[in-house]
């Protein structure tokens, strides 16, 4: 056999063991590979939707890979989703949970299944893993706060509520009850939720404008989309400039009402860092590192003074 054989054989060999190393290489590369399952409480919500966004950006950068699915505001459908995840062997599952009782199986399933659960932005009665999100009592403490201030300690209001059941809803009500309680003078004449929709808070809104008329003193709305709702009624109305309008989360639309002053004050959630977080933590719990069991992010009440530098 001539040289140039020889070198072409050895070549070939070469060749060939470099690329079963590449292949080896590739498939433990894939075996480390983290994946993620996230069910949302709701994707037609502006701020949950911020959250998840934040959340691919956090995967991206730590190359982890995520199964994203809409829970639709169901517990049901978020429990059937858990039991997905879990027949899918992810590493680590990250639940937005839609009630604080009726969510709770999804995270017991998970624990039972040998699956880390991190809940983000909401909690649940079965501890998870770990919870990422803010102590929605005092969003709830803030906005009541500014309100009562607002109209010198007398007054009455309104308060449109999110989903009944879920913890933000349980929660924001408690801190806007515990401030009542230091102003004797604020009357509550009505509560109902809206379930967190905008054009359901409008039409509540519009109810009670036609049952209290000029009685309504101020507004609290557990999050921005209900109380851009009651603006547009109180607006339509004629009476947006006699009534106060508190929300909470500080989405754009949100920011641009308390710039132009239809909003009187938005409190800021920051879904960047609770996005974010919930990432991070996952990917240190499956990695087998060190991770804090809770994480909370503050809240910040935004009015026109101060609301420009957190406009995009």
């Amino acid at each position: 056999m001539g040289m140039k054989y020889k070198y072409l054989i050895l070549i070939s060999l070469l060749l060939f063991i470099t690329g079963c190393n590449q292949s080896e290489s590739s498939k433990q590369n894939d075996s480390n590979k983290i994946t993620i399952g996230i069910s949302m409480l709701s994707m037609q919500n502006e701020f949950i939707v911020n959250i998840s966004d934040e959340m691919q950006k956090k995967a991206g950068e730590l190359g982890a890979e995520l199964i994203i699915v809409d829970g639709e505001r169901s517990p049901l459908k978020q429990i059937e989703q858990i039991e997905s995840f879990i027949a899918q062997k992810v590493d680590v599952i990250i639940l937005n949970p839609c009630e604080f009782e009726a969510s709770s199986p999804a995270v017991s399933k998970a624990l039972a299944a040998g699956i880390p659960i991190v809940n983000v932005n909401s909690a649940t009665k079965v501890q998870p893993t770990a919870f990422v999100g803010s102590n929605d009592v005092e969003s709830g403490r803030i906005a009541m706060k500014f309100i009562s201030e607002k109209l010198g300690g007398k007054g009455n209001i309104v308060m449109i509520q999110g989903l009944n059941g879920q913890a933000a809803q349980i929660q924001r009500e408690q801190g806007a009850k515990e401030i009542m309680e230091q102003f004797p003078g604020i009357k509550m004449i009505a509560q109902q939720t809206a379930e967190w929709d905008r054009s359901k808070s409008m039409d509540l809104m519009q109810n009670w404008i036609q049952s209290y008329g000029t009685k309504i003193n101020a507004v609290f709305a557990h999050n921005d989309e209900m109380g851009l709702g009651a603006v547009k009624a109180l607006q339509d109305a004629g009476m947006k400039d006699k009534v106060i309008v508190v929300s909470i989360d500080a989405i754009a639309d949100a920011l641009q009402a308390v710039k132009k002053g239809d909003l009187d004050a938005t409190v800021f959630q920051d879904a960047r860092k609770q996005g974010a977080g919930a990432i991070e933590t996952a990917v240190k719990i499956a990695r087998g590192q060190k991770f804090d069991q809770e994480v909370l992010i503050p809240f910040k009440l935004l009015t026109k003074a101060d609301v420009d530098s957190y406009l995009k």
